[in-house]
C-alpha cells in the first residue's frame, strides 16, 4: 500500500499561468498532481488549496492557516504533508512550521522557479522530490524545504538566487540529503532543527500572530530614524540586520539602545549569507556593545527568520501572561 501525502497548495510560481498582465498564480492543487503522473508510483495522493497567491504576499494567517491543514490531514491519516508554495516567502513558511507543528510525519515544502508553461519548467521535478523525500522511510518527522534535487532543513536554508533552479541553499550546515533518479543520499540524519513555540492552547490549533515586528537593516552611514519611527508607531519587536557579526552604524546604535530602554525587543542578526551574529566590537552600535545593552542574539538565524520567530515568541509570551521573556525563545536557537 503507497502512503497517503496530503498536498496543500498556496499558491506561487508553480500554480502560476501568464497573461497581458504578467503571471499570477491560477492553477489549484489537483492541477498541479496532473501535471506530475509519476506521483502515482510513489503516493496515494489527497489535496487542497488554501490561498492562490503568489509567494511575495504570504502573511502569517496563511502560514497558519497551512499548519493547522498539516495538524489536521495527519489527524485523518496522512502519513506526510507536502506543501506547494511561492519561492519568495517559502522558507520562512517551512521555519514557521518547524516552529509551529510537532507532527508524528514529515512536512516538506516545495515549489518553482518556472512556472508550467516554461521551457524546462523544474515545477514537476521539485513536487516529485517533495513526495519523494517525504515518504523516505529515513525521514518520518521535522519540516524540509525540497528543491532542485536537494532536501533542506527549514531552520538552516534560504533562498540564494533570484532566477536559477538551484534556489535555496543552507549556507552553514549544507542540505540533509540530495537526491538522485533512484535514491536519497543522505548526508545527516533528517530531524527538525528548531525549537517549538507554543501557538495556541490546543496542538492542532494554531493561531496567526498579531504581534507588529519591525526589521532594519544596518548599511554605510544609515541612522536612527527608522528604529525611531518603529518604537513610536508602537512596534512589539524589532529585528536588526546588522552588519559582519551583527554590528550597527553609531547612531542606529545608539537607537536601538533607546529601544530597548523603552521596553521594545531587539533580535540582532547579521545581513551576511552565512555565519553567526558575535559579541566583539565595543564601540557605538557594535555587538558587544548591543548585547550588554540588552539585545538579543540571533545566532545564525537569517533576519527574516528571526522575524517570524519573535512574532511568534511575543504572541506565546503573551497568551501564558507569565512575564517570562521572550530572550528565552532565543537561547537555544
Amino acid at each position: 500500500m503507497l502512503p497517503n501525502v496530503h498536498v496543500v497548495a498556496t499558491g506561487g510560481t508553480i500554480a502560476s499561468t501568464p497573461d497581458e498582465d504578467g503571471a499570477a498564480p491560477s492553477l489549484d492543487g489537483e492541477d498541479l498532481l496532473d501535471s506530475v503522473p509519476d506521483l502515482a508510483a510513489h503516493a496515494d495522493p489527497s489535496v487542497e488549496s488554501v490561498s492562490q497567491v503568489p509567494g511575495f504576499d504570504v502573511d502569517f494567517d496563511i502560514m497558519a492557516t497551512v499548519a493547522e491543514r498539516a495538524h489536521e490531514a495527519v489527524e485523518d491519516g496522512a502519513d506526510a504533508v507536502v506543501v506547494t508554495h511561492g519561492t519568495d516567502t517559502m522558507a520562512e513558511t517551512a521555519y514557521f512550521l518547524d516552529l509551529t507543528c510537532s507532527l508524528s510525519v514529515p512536512v516538506v515544502v516545495t515549489g518553482a522557479q518556472r512556472r508550467l508553461d516554461e521551457p524546462s519548467s523544474d515545477a514537476p521535478a521539485n513536487l516529485l522530490a517533495a513526495v519523494r523525500a517525504a515518504t523516505n522511510r529515513r525521514v518520518d518527522d521535522g519540516v524540509y524545504l525540497a528543491f532542485d534535487d536537494e532536501l533542506h532543513a527549514a531552520r538552516d536554508v534560504r533562498k540564494v538566487h533570484t532566477h536559477k533552479l538551484a534556489a535555496f541553499a543552507s549556507p552553514n550546515d549544507g542540505p540533509v540529503a540530495t537526491l538522485t533518479r533512484d535514491a536519497v543520499r543522505f548526508h545527516r540524519d533528517p530531524a527538525s532543527e528548531s525549537v517549538h513555540v507554543p501557538v495556541a492552547d490546543g496542538e492542532a490549533s494554531v493561531e496567526a500572530p498579531d504581534a507588529r515586528v519591525e526589521m532594519v537593516v544596518s548599511a554605510a552611514g544609515v541612522d536612527g530614524a527608522q528604529v525611531e519611527r518603529a518604537v513610536e508607531a508602537g512596534a512589539d519587536g524589532i529585528v536588526i540586520a546588522g552588519t559582519g557579526l551583527g554590528n550597527t552604524t553609531g547612531e542606529l546604535g545608539a537607537a536601538v539602545v533607546d529601544a530597548i530602554d523603552a521596553g521594545v525587543p531587539v533580535v540582532l542578526t547579521s545581513r551576511c549569507g552565512a555565519g553567526t551574529t558575535g559579541a566583539v566590537y565595543g564601540t557605538a552600535g557594535g555587538g558587544k556593545t548591543l548585547q550588554d545593552a540588552g539585545a538579543i542574539p540571533g545566532g545564525d538565524l537569517a533576519p527574516w527568520k528571526a522575524r517570524v520567530k519573535l512574532a511568534l515568541a511575543l504572541a506565546a509570551v503573551e497568551r501564558a501572561g507569565t512575564g517570562e521573556d521572550v530572550a528565552e525563545y532565543f537561547t537555544d536557537q
